[in-house]
């Protein structure tokens, strides 16, 4: 497919930016040691990290650098030359500012130097705050008075019962709990987005949610992650072909429940997240393809066209694959649904979902 001729411009609803030297980040403890000795760093890692942060990152050297729009440029420089449309606009989502005030990480953002030296433009931002909190309507309004292009929150209730996964939450369960369902009238007085990222064992979750606020758009992030799903993670995860197989089953049938609600939206994002199981580095864009063409395949069909967008999830994703073979395996798969779907996916939707 030639996609010059299909997409004005690609947008990616799902990057991070971060600088652990002069923001508060969840690597700032470790990152002047990595900038010291990244060899004995990366030796060290079995030592300074638990097994779920080992097997979220793989390698430090992405997480414990600053990432900036410089960085980000070089990174989608040659998607235009792989593809034939370059990389225009890209939505940050939250990622991990370790303050109280999370709008700092909103007004940070804010003043990076996106959209200039032939760089994407950042078209929106996505924030972090906590429903549970009795001031969360305050906070949206903290962000969304840091920055005009603020357009809703990520709530992180990812967990996982095997304790070698990372879980970003202390408990299951949160996110259709009293408090969490109570907060979210707030946001959705406000019209804004909703990310969740989940685990596929909690996608009725999700489906819960959008019932109980049908007016909320939700846009569901990295296919509410299989854990294990292309191979072993955890202590105990995804450990035989038997189990993988009854995880793809389990999280096809979840998925198709959570896409009857209208209200949400799915992302192509996360597809070379190490989570999902991949154990190869710096996988080509057909490698890619065969390996997640179920999630990428199934969650097209039982979405459709009008409730899908494109993210990178980079640099989490970094390890596994470049940005071109990401959106190419992403193109490959979706091609055979015709060019207004494809269209749609890299572009249109996403101005649509988060107000671009």
């Amino acid at each position: 497919m030639d996609l010059s001729q299909v997409v004005p411009g690609i947008i990616d609803t799902h990057i991070h930016q971060w600088d652990p030297f002069t923001t508060p980040r969840e690597a700032s403890r470790l990152a002047p040691l990595y900038r010291r000795a990244p060899g004995l760093f990366e030796r060290l890692m079995p030592v300074l990290l638990d097994r779920g942060g080992r097997e979220l990152i793989l390698t430090a050297q992405h997480v414990a650098r600053a990432y900036l729009p410089a960085d980000y440029a070089a990174d989608v420089a040659t998607v235009q030359t792989v593809l034939g449309v370059p990389v225009t606009d890209a939505v940050h989502v939250q990622c991990g500012w370790h303050r109280p005030d999370q709008s700092e990480e909103t007004a940070w953002l804010d003043v990076l130097p996106f959209g200039v030296e032939g760089r994407p433009r950042l078209a929106a931002i996505v924030g972090n705050a906590d429903p549970r909190d009795p001031e969360f309507a305050r906070h949206l309004d903290d962000h969304a008075a840091a920055s005009s292009r603020f357009r809703g929150i990520r709530f992180m209730t990812a967990h996982h019962p095997d304790s070698g996964v990372k879980s970003w939450i202390e408990e299951p369960g949160v996110l259709t709990s009293a408090p969490v369902l109570r907060g979210l009238a707030a946001l959705v007085e406000r019209g804004q987005t909703l990310d969740t990222f989940v685990f596929s064992h909690q996608l009725r979750e999700v489906a819960t949610l959008a019932a109980e606020y049908p007016e909320l758009t939700i846009v569901l992030d990295h296919y509410a992650t299989p854990i294990g799903l292309l191979g072993p993670r955890g202590k105990a995860t995804g450990r035989t072909e038997a189990e993988r197989l009854d995880l793809l089953a389990r999280w096809r049938d979840d998925i198709a429940v959570v896409a009857e609600h209208q209200n949400v939206v799915a992302k192509h994002s996360g597809l070379a997240f190490p989570p999902l199981g991949h154990s190869a580095r710096d996988l080509d864009r057909s490698r890619l393809a065969e390996l997640v063409a179920p999630l990428v395949e199934h969650t097209t069909t039982v979405f459709g066209a009008d409730r899908l967008v494109f993210g990178s999830n980079y640099p989490m994703d970094k390890p596994v694959a470049r940005i071109e073979a990401i959106l190419g395996a992403l193109v490959d798969l979706l091609a055979p649904h015709g060019p207004d779907l494809v269209r749609k996916v890299l572009h249109d939707n996403a101005k649509r979902v988060y107000s671009l």
